[in-house]
């Protein structure tokens, strides 16, 4: 279970394509650094998928909302850089929760599929260093903006790519609960 935004040199899925621009981290979320509670502090090194604008109201948050993948951060400048790059894979830890119930985790997605939605959530459940999963509401019930779609490693591409002759990786066969699983996003 991650308890740290998604870190390391291998967090590109892609090279591109990179439309980056500045963010101020009070317009982005979820992070401790502006609510929620109990979310991980953005950081250098770091390269959550986070949604910019507006994460309470439900008249300003939606499907809709744009999201990104944390290039850098500087907390003297107060700024973040965020790929919005239609396209762009990066690698993420995704929650397979897809509904919730009276606040809590509810159903679960046992087999990840090729294709499959990802949004940002912000419900209490999720760890701290997991911005993303298969669930179009959060916890709230308000919605969850679509970041992108699960999406295959260079590894796993079939007889190409790193690796050379490769399988099939899909469906991921999943436990029914609350789980944390590592897989390629490709960002709307």
């Amino acid at each position: 279970m991650p308890d740290e935004f998604f870190s390391g040199t291998d967090w590109q899925g892609s090279s591109g394509p990179l439309v980056n621009r500045n963010v101020h981290p009070d317009d982005l979320w979820p992070h401790s650094l502006q609510g929620p509670a109990g979310k991980d502090a953005l950081a250098d090194g770091l390269h959550p998928i986070l949604a910019i604008g507006n994460d309470a109201a439900a008249e300003g948050r939606g499907y809709d909302q744009p999201c990104g993948v944390m290039v850098t951060f500087s907390s003297a400048a107060e700024r973040a850089i965020m790929n919005v790059a239609k396209g762009f894979i990066c690698r993420q830890y995704v929650a397979n929760v897809l509904t919730y119930d009276g606040g809590d985790a509810a159903t679960f997605e046992t087999s990840i599929q090729i294709g499959m939605a990802i949004y940002v959530d912000d419900s209490d459940d999720l760890a701290a260093g997991c911005t993303v999963s298969l669930s179009p509401l959060n916890d709230a019930g308000l919605y969850n903006p679509l970041a992108g779609w699960v999406w295959y490693d260079q590894t796993e591409d079939e007889d190409v790519g790193i690796g050379g002759a490769n399988v099939d990786a899909f469906p991921k066969t999943v436990a029914d609960s609350l789980t944390y699983t590592l897989l390629n996003v490709l960002m709307r």
